[in-house]
């Protein structure tokens, strides 16, 4: 006869031979289940990446663009340099093209003119204006430095707000100030839009079209 203490080592045995053998087929059976319903698990790609995958960068290079200082036509005095400047440094940083010195070779030449400052009222009193705004509006074109054909061109209006004071003098640096801010928004959508042409491949397309033959 078997002793008490061989049973229960057999009986062990047993129960962990079945429970081995159960926890092998569920697995199979429940994956062979799904596939034969339609259902697969598959895993395609590279699989993830520590860091976040790499992002997509487009395989041509920026465009090389000469910003040409603007000409002025509005009755702010010294305003086209300014002006210039800020469209330099948005274009810089935003537009997706490479801003290079006017000495340098280039794809592109964007050349412009400040059309108007004008500085409407907003609210007033029997005796005095209480805020007025500045609107200005410029205009800008770009040509193929090779071909020397507009390749695209944008009037764009730029406003800011402010309060007028009883001090002239703190008056007028309220406007220089709203002047300046305003030369910002256009030159930040300027460069937003001239962005977006190049993303949209709308740019590449008119500089590779061919003028139109006149008979």
């Amino acid at each position: 006869m078997l002793s008490a203490e061989s049973a229960v080592s057999r009986n062990h045995d047993g129960r962990g031979s079945f429970f081995f053998i159960l926890s092998t087929l569920v697995p199979a059976l429940i994956a062979s289940a799904l596939t034969a319903c339609g259902y697969q698990f598959r895993v395609e790609g590279a699989g993830p990446t520590i860091g976040g995958a790499p992002a997509t960068s487009s395989q041509e290079p920026p465009p090389r663009l000469i910003i040409r200082t603007l000409i002025n036509g509005s009755f702010e005095p010294n305003l086209e340099t300014r002006y210039t400047n800020y469209l330099r440094e948005e274009f810089s940083t935003g537009s997706g093209a490479q801003v290079v010195p006017e000495s340098e070779a280039a794809d592109l030449v964007l050349t412009g003119q400040i059309l108007s400052v004008i500085l409407p009222t907003l609210s007033f009193s029997r005796t005095a204006t209480l805020e007025s705004r500045t609107e200005v509006v410029v205009l800008v074109r770009v040509e193929d430095a090779r071909l020397r054909k507009v390749v695209w061109s944008q009037v764009v209006k730029g406003a800011s707000e402010f309060f007028i004071t009883s001090d002239l003098q703190f008056n007028r640096a309220l406007q220089n100030r709203a002047i300046e801010q305003a030369g910002r928004f256009v030159a930040a959508d300027l460069a937003a839009r001239f962005l977006l042409q190049l993303e949209t491949g709308t740019l590449t397309k008119q500089v590779s079209a061919p003028d139109p033959v006149s008979h």
